[in-house]
């Protein structure tokens, strides 16, 4: 898939190179797949999720939506035209958006983005997913995957999702689409947070941050570290349960940040699960569970957030148990199951 990903990319450069699309970066791979402790072999899902930059002659500026209160932060990605006008732009025989007359532009210039992919000047979800569903079936004869490999698109309005087979081997992929902010490891994604998402929002997403942390853990751990296994085994168990995969995957996320790895080897295999176990009641009992990245100030000093969010008070996942006693007690029950 990393190669399938990275074949992409070198195409959609020469495909786009003079076009006023947003320009796609090299892939990153995000999600329990590529951080090693997919649930289920047979459901594995590809996650990656591709930076986009503006194209010339425009410039993004990410916006936060004004329900602030919520507890999934969206942003909304504004387009904006930029003067061309420098010696340097004319030389590459592009005309200025601003300052050429309509006319002109449309008889000697493709659309501009604001054209294109967005609804009221902010860049649209929808109308993206759509543009990359068509770039993906336009550029896969090229790749040399096609040969012996056979592309199927698959329906969703927020990404780009395919799967590809050889007759024996499936793989399943979802490209998610995303902004960054600023120069730090958070985006802003397509992917989606809650039962519906306006098309023009783009929730704030640590995906990235995620993966890179669980890069970080695997290269200090020792060769026989069964942390992952730790992961696998609750995601495992708690299935059918009310208990999401990213409870699960935040509680050991924050235990790898403070029981040293060296303590996660085959032999305290028993004491780990305990002390997962152990995590989870202590959250269940408190109503709370902090979120790992968002004002994590014990992160590696490679994983890099913007500044609101390193002095920010780190939302808590568990805020439907502090205000439903319905739910919590519900929690609690299947916590006894478990």
């Amino acid at each position: 898939i990393t190669g399938l990903m990275d074949n992409y990319t070198v195409y959609f450069g020469h495909v786009l190179s003079n076009s006023f699309y947003p320009v796609l970066q090299r892939a990153i791979g995000v999600g329990s797949a590529f951080e090693g402790w997919s649930p289920r072999e047979q459901d594995v899902v590809y996650r990656v999720l591709i930076p986009m930059t503006p194209p010339r002659g425009h410039s993004f500026h990410l916006e936060l939506d004004s329900a602030e209160h919520r507890h999934v932060r969206n942003f909304r990605v504004r387009v904006q035209l930029e003067c061309t006008c420098s010696r340097e732009q004319k030389a590459e025989k592009m005309l200025c958006f601003l300052h050429h007359p309509e006319e002109e532009l449309r008889e000697n210039q493709d659309l501009s983005l604001l054209d294109t992919l967005c609804t009221d000047s902010y860049l649209d979800v929808h109308k993206t997913a759509r543009w990359f569903y068509q770039l993906v079936r336009a550029v896969w004869p090229a790749l040399p995957q096609s040969h012996t490999w056979h592309l199927k698109l698959l329906p969703s309005r927020r990404s780009c999702q395919f799967q590809v087979t050889n007759g024996t081997e499936t793989f399943r992929t979802e490209m998610l689409f995303g902004v960054r902010r600023g120069y730090s490891d958070v985006f802003v994604s397509s992917q989606t947070r809650e039962a519906y998402t306006q098309s023009t929002a783009w929730p704030e997403s640590y995906a990235v941050a995620e993966a890179k942390f669980f890069k970080h853990i695997a290269r200090q751990a020792p060769p026989d570290s069964l942390h992952l296994k730790c992961l696998q085994f609750f995601i495992h168990l708690q299935l059918g349960l009310s208990f999401s995969t990213y409870t699960m995957k935040t509680i050991v996320m924050h235990l790898l940040n403070t029981v040293p790895v060296s303590q996660w080897r085959r032999r305290h295999f028993l004491r780990r699960l305990i002390g997962i176990n152990e995590s989870l009641r202590l959250c269940l009992e408190a109503k709370h569970l902090s979120h790992f990245i968002v004002g994590n100030r014990r992160l590696p000093v490679e994983i890099r957030l913007p500044r609101d969010l390193q002095s920010a008070e780190p939302p808590n996942l568990f805020h439907q148990l502090a205000m439903d006693l319905v739910a919590h007690s519900q929690a609690i029950s299947e916590y006894l199951d478990l």
